[in-house]
């Protein structure tokens, strides 16, 4: 083994643990799923509760506005993206075997 190769095996080793991610900042596909999915349903009951309180007097309507555009938002969101899974399901289904 020559000093370069060696020097090259240092300094991969000194640096490999700087390109590996922390353990408490990794998520998952499931947990970011499900992170987003508790977000929306979230957000559609803060509107439904607003809409409620507006109903008998006790909100403002700027805030019922308010409320109902980030509902209006969250479900456009939802649909675009499951538009998009559909999409490239169809997509799979079309590749030749």
């Amino acid at each position: 083994m020559d000093i370069q190769s060696l020097f090259a095996a240092r300094s991969y080793a000194s640096t490999r643990p700087a390109l590996e991610p922390a353990p408490e900042t990794t998520t998952t596909a499931k947990q970011s799923f499900v992170a987003l999915a508790e977000d929306f349903a979230q957000t559609v009951q803060a509107g439904e509760e607003t809409a409620k309180a507006a109903m008998v007097g006790k909100a403002d309507p700027h805030a019922l506005v308010q409320a109902l555009a980030q509902s209006e938002l969250a479900v456009e969101t939802a649909v675009t993206v499951r538009n998009k899974v559909v999409e490239a399901y169809q997509e799979i289904l079309r590749m030749p075997v």
